[in-house]
């Protein structure tokens, strides 16, 4: 039976959907390897997950991410959250799980912050229109 996994992560309005099988060591973003995944400080950001997976983990399985919404960081954000939390089912290992609580809660678990939304009077969720009385 083949083992596969398949996680979620999410940013804002940025929504991941990744698929952990067994395979070589690829690392697809939208169908796009994580070597040429552009901006770089996205990608280093995605990275962060793995460096938590052991080499023998790594060179054992395939990651497959889809990411909808969002723009780039909030992407990003939600794209590792989902390998996180896949890589912490995948391995089973409560050591790797409690490593990345240490380091960074989020790889682990959702920010579930939203923008506020805009009212009426003003240009933002809380700028009001200013008055003047002369």
């Amino acid at each position: 039976m083949v083992k596969i996994i398949n996680t979620s992560g999410k940013n804002k309005t940025a929504i991941a959907r990744a698929k952990i099988t067994e395979g070589v060591g690829r690392i697809r973003v939208n169908k796009k390897p994580i070597e040429i995944y552009e901006p770089e400080i996205a990608r280093l950001k995605i990275l962060e997950a793995v460096a938590f997976m052991s080499d023998n983990v790594t060179s054992k399985i395939d990651i497959d991410v889809n990411v909808r919404g969002g723009g780039v960081m909030g992407q990003a954000n939600a794209v590792r959250t989902a390998i996180g939390k896949g890589v912490v089912e995948w391995t089973g290992d409560l050591a790797v799980k409690d490593a990345m609580l240490a380091y960074d809660r989020s790889l682990l678990v959702n920010d579930s912050r939203q923008k506020e939304t805009k009212k009426f009077g003003g240009p933002g969720a809380r700028a009001k229109s200013q008055k003047s009385y002369r």
